[in-house]
């Protein structure tokens, strides 16, 4: 019998056969996280970030005043949806907390009496900040095209932007770019025009 021993020269291979391989956190792990932190689970890593600043939230919830009247409720709008804030996601051993959600009613006629989601939402916003914006753009868009998210939303408040991403095929494919205090229709809630003004109000 032979064996193949890695050269001397190959440190991370020496290093991977001397430690214990990491055991991958799982969705148990996101109860031990403090509730002032918010915690996601990507890979089998526990991702933490602090509460969002008061722009953030904001512009988050100005925003889902906007939509949950008409598409939720249905006042002044077509309704079928549910949309919520902060809905914690599982899918397939990922947990994602999108600041907004929304599931058309066909696909979720009620909402479970659970605390997580695994129904894939139709629409997610990620409302960006400095220490969010490469986790939002890198490691959850794949998840949320892999699980068939049809619409993402990204809104900046610091630049005043709205940026609309619809699903085309396996990633997503910019729809419109959306900026200061421009009267909007985007997708999917282009039955009603949306006032991005009112998101960036102080």
């Amino acid at each position: 019998m032979v064996f193949a021993w890695p050269s001397t020269g190959d440190a991370n291979t020496l290093r991977g056969m001397s430690e214990p391989a990491k055991r991958r956190a799982t969705y148990e792990d996101l109860a031990e996280v403090p509730e002032t932190l918010v915690a996601e689970l990507i890979d089998g890593v526990v991702i933490t970030n602090p509460r969002p600043a008061l722009p953030h939230a904001r512009a988050s919830s100005r925003l889902g005043a906007e939509l949950i009247g008409p598409f939720d409720r249905g006042k002044q709008g077509p309704g079928g949806w549910i949309i919520l804030d902060e809905p914690e996601l599982h899918f397939r051993g990922d947990a994602l907390v999108p600041d907004l959600a929304g599931w058309r009613r066909e696909s979720v006629p009620e909402l479970p009496d659970t605390a997580a989601f695994e129904v894939a939402p139709d629409w997610v916003c990620e409302v960006l900040s400095a220490s969010t914006m490469a986790h939002d753009r890198g490691a959850k868009l794949p998840i949320y095209a892999r699980e068939g998210v049809a619409y993402v939303w990204f809104v900046d408040p610091a630049a005043r932007l709205l940026e609309v991403f619809r699903l085309d095929g396996t990633r997503y494919s910019l729809e419109g770019t959306f900026r200061d205090a421009e009267r909007v229709r985007a997708v999917p809630f282009h039955a009603v025009e949306l006032d991005l003004s009112a998101l960036w109000e102080r």
